[in-house]
């Protein structure tokens, strides 16, 4: 049985990463799975489970999160008739293999590499978030056949490598196509749980070493982080979407999308000197 003091410490870390990451959510509408994945990382790591399959553990519990706030954000955005289910259904199944293939991949690699691909991603993404323009455009309308199915492939396998709910991937996709933003957001946060539901009950069947695993922990997926997590961004997540009405929504992707890199770039710097 874990010693209390350490339990003590997971849960208060835990509830402080949920809460931070449901303020972001609901302030700047872009997924948890970009902050939670990090902030798992450093946070076990410092509590003594830093280990070749700490990457896993921190993937998967990320998207297992990601199951619930998908289905939330998903809820809302429909009762607005903002959702392409069109788009959603077609691209869904190529998602989901993308998503399967993802789990095989990230349970044959080691933390370091996990960590190395996660952060050169993470600024990629953080450098579209600055330099992105609305007005680009690749095509007037999505991809269609075999391209779209490689491309939906790609999207769940990349989210997957990341513990991301694919809306970094997919808004930009569809707005290049000329989507709407308003309706890619919209769309994208289904793509969460086509990407968490599938890859998750894969996680669940990989097999972590016994001591490097944090307590309750089912296959990779730690069952008190998404719990609390869940609690924690719920509550929050309406405190950001309150202060976003009141600040420069430019200024702070950019802010953020600033933080993103400095993020990758420190586990980047930890994954090489480790």
């Amino acid at each position: 049985m874990p010693e209390t003091a350490l339990l003590i410490q997971m849960a208060l870390l835990l509830m402080g990463i949920g809460a931070f990451a449901g303020v972001l959510a609901g302030l700047l509408g872009v997924g948890g799975g970009i902050v939670l994945v990090p902030a798992f990382y450093f946070s076990l790591a410092a509590l003594g489970y830093d280990s070749p399959e700490l990457m896993q553990i921190c993937l998967a519990t990320s998207l297992a999160t990601i199951i619930v706030t998908s289905a939330r954000s998903v809820a809302a955005h429909n009762r607005k008739g903002a959702v392409e289910w069109s788009i959603l259904r077609d691209w869904a199944p190529g998602i989901a293999v993308g998503a399967l293939l993802g789990v095989l991949v990230v349970a044959s690699l080691r933390s370091q590499i996990l960590v190395l691909t996660f952060s050169v991603l993470v600024f990629l993404i953080a450098c579209y978030m600055v330099f992105g323009k609305s007005t680009w455009r690749l095509a007037d309308q999505m991809p269609k056949g075999l391209f779209q199915r490689a491309l939906s492939a790609l999207v769940g396998f990349l989210s997957v490598l990341m513990g991301i709910g694919g809306g970094s991937f997919g808004v930009p996709i569809m707005t290049l196509h000329g989507v709407p933003i308003h309706r890619a957001v919209a769309t994208a946060a289904g793509f969460g749980a086509i990407i968490a539901i599938p890859s998750v009950l894969g996680f669940f069947f990989v097999e972590i070493t016994p001591e490097a695993r944090p307590p309750y922990t089912l296959g990779a997926v730690n069952i008190p982080a998404f719990l609390l997590v869940i609690a924690m961004t719920t509550l929050t997540a309406p405190l950001g979407a309150a202060l976003a009405h009141k600040l420069d929504q430019k200024k702070l992707k950019r802010v953020f999308a600033v933080f993103l890199m400095i993020v990758s770039i420190n586990m980047l710097r930890k994954a090489l000197m480790g």
